[in-house]
């Protein structure tokens, strides 16, 4: 009688920040369900991005291979992101999901994260079952000129000249879509879980991918109103510039904004626990292995610069700390921390292990089971280092360090003497151990780059009508 497979579950909340998470020692921000579920599970303290943002996470997530250092960039007409290494998946190259096909598994895909949707990504390659849910962002689903005209009212820049603007496609996308059971959130782990439903009898992957609580930051309103003072009474920014200084914003904008960040995590928390429970009714906790994790985070001005936002060249813990929980029917491992630098590619190489599936092509990460089973810094990297955009990061035990891709405007910190980053120690020129510490990150910067990194800054790409988007 042949053994059932264990059954992978991936879940990814898009810009989820580890610091707003109760597991990870947050104490403002409602998050039981997240919480719950890391007291069963290992909880990572120390897992990065290889590269970002959106779509070079999906590109790791999907294949186990770095999107790093983007050495082919070709972009896709008709997009709505322009960055090096915002692309589809090479068409020679295989993907988890295939991978699983052949080893046996059913496999699902669910994700309201627009830049899926792009024409030409090739996200949907090894997936049985699959769904689009639509209207995040700038979706061209709903008509912006059917818009709410008292909604477009409250959303700033929603009544800007252009009718094709983001904060418009939000509210035409959302307009009766603002309810704890119609959001897209909702829609998207309902999905899930019919899934569950529909395949519990054969082994399963579902990589669920969750938008919120990435902008546009418009919290259903019994989620808002957990964290708002009330007293607000200017318009909804939806969207950050994502800028040092504030972005001129004032300390009510930013303060209301992150009202409606945290309530959209509270959603997600909600859902998740909704999913958590659906697994428990089924009688599938005890054959399933989930993965809860992020792609990267976000600033809300509590730094060095007061950045808002993830500017690419300001690449800080608000944007690079990511959450990663792992629960393996397999191993007990509740409530356990494990430190070490890990990368996000590890979470496919961990899915490949538990499914017992070769990958049919070699893949980057290491299997983070291990560290559950044995020693807990096994697989752990020496350093770590990251690509988005322009700039390049490396970050070990001692050094924070970032510069673009030329290896100018360094900055380096110190995270032994300063593990908030709050003294720039190339701030006014690179001397002494920054100096010798940024010059060793840099040269394990370009090895594990192949020996070079690619400036496409001088490079210019528009859109199908002309005009190069940015929003993120």
């Amino acid at each position: 009688m042949s053994v059932k497979k264990t059954n992978v579950i991936v879940v990814v909340s898009d810009t989820l920040r580890t610091a707003s998470l109760g597991c990870y020692g947050n104490k403002t921000v409602r998050t039981p369900n997240i919480d719950r579920f890391a007291g069963s599970a290992a909880v990572f303290t120390e897992a990065y991005p290889e590269s970002l943002p959106t779509i070079p996470v999906r590109r790791a997530l999907h294949t186990g291979r770095r999107a790093f250092p983007f050495a082919k960039y070709r972009p896709l007409p008709w997009d709505i992101v322009y960055l090096p290494g915002w692309q589809p998946m090479d068409d020679d190259e295989s993907t988890l999901a295939e991978d699983l096909a052949h080893g046996g598994y059913h496999t699902g895909f669910v994700t309201d994260t627009l830049p899926y949707f792009a024409p030409g990504m090739n996200f949907t390659r090894g997936f049985y079952q699959w769904q689009f849910i639509r209207g995040q962002q700038q979706d061209r689903w709903a008509s912006v000129h059917a818009a709410d005209p008292s909604r477009l009212g409250s959303i700033h820049n929603a009544d800007a000249a252009d009718p094709y603007n983001s904060s418009r496609y939000h509210v035409a996308n959302t307009d009766g879509y603002l309810t704890a059971e119609t959001t897209c959130t909702a829609r998207t782990f309902q999905w899930a879980m019919k899934f569950l439903e529909d395949n519990q009898p054969v082994p399963f992957y579902l990589m669920i991918d969750c938008f919120d609580p990435h902008e546009p930051w418009e919290a259903p309103p019994e989620y808002y109103r957990l964290y708002a003072d009330g007293n607000y009474q200017g318009k909804t920014i939806v969207h950050f510039p994502y800028e040092p200084d504030l972005a001129g914003l004032t300390e009510q904008q930013i303060a209301d904004a992150k009202a409606h960040y945290y309530g959209l995590i509270t959603l997600v928390d909600e859902w998740f626990g909704r999913l958590l429970d659906k697994l428990d009714e089924l009688a599938l906790t005890g054959s399933t292995m989930v993965i809860f994790t992020s792609d990267h985070g976000t600033n809300f001005g509590n730094n060095l610069w007061s950045v808002v936002g993830k500017p690419s060249q300001y690449l800080l813990p608000g944007t690079m700390h990511l959450p990663l929980i792992v629960r393996d029917p397999a191993v007990s491992a509740q409530g356990k921390r494990i430190d070490g630098l890990r990368y996000n590619t590890d979470v496919p190489a961990t899915v490949y292990a538990a499914a017992g599936v070769k990958p049919s092509q070699p893949i980057d990460g290491n299997n983070l089971l291990e560290a559950l089973k044995d020693d807990p810094y096994r697989g752990a990297q020496a350093y770590v280092t990251s690509l988005y955009d322009h700039t390049a990061w490396y970050r070990d035990q001692r050094w924070w360090i970032t510069a673009t891709v030329d290896g100018g405007n360094p900055h380096v910190f110190d995270l032994q003497a300063d593990p908030k980053l709050s003294h720039d120690l190339a701030d006014g020129g690179l001397k002494g151990e920054s100096a010798e510490a940024f010059k060793l990150a840099w040269e394990k910067i370009l090895k594990d780059a192949g020996g070079r990194l690619n400036d496409y800054s001088k490079t210019h790409f528009t859109d199908a009508i002309g005009q190069k988007p940015t929003s993120l």
